[in-house]
């Protein structure tokens, strides 16, 4: 019996091991990439994990400038809502945050 990790013979034809396949070296990964799509076009075809010696943590500060609400609205009102939108050249999004301030400032 032939010892794990080269190849194995298997009536006439030979089967890489494991490990040959597992082994291989990345691709070398750029200093730089020219572009969005360039680095895109890379991840998409390597796998992030094979270049973990490349990688090191990094500090991220972030803060939120606006908070963002989902409410359920009846849908002829969300049809109401669109068409004024689009009448105004506005989102309904847009239209309904504007709504609900000044009903809500007006408001003592």
């Amino acid at each position: 019996m032939r010892p794990f990790g080269r190849s194995l013979e298997l009536r006439g034809a030979t089967i890489k091991s494991l490990h040959s396949v597992t082994d291989k070296t990345p691709a070398p990964l750029p200093e730089e990439f020219s572009s969005y799509e360039e680095a895109a076009e890379f991840w998409d075809t390597h796998d992030t994990t094979e270049y973990l010696q490349d990688s090191h943590p990094v500090n991220v500060v972030s803060e939120f400038r606006e908070r963002r609400y989902q409410i359920e609205i009846d849908e002829s009102v969300a049809q109401v809502l669109r068409t004024a939108a689009r009448k105004k050249g506005l989102t309904p999004s847009r239209l309904a945050s504007d709504l609900l301030r000044q009903r809500l400032v007006t408001r003592p």
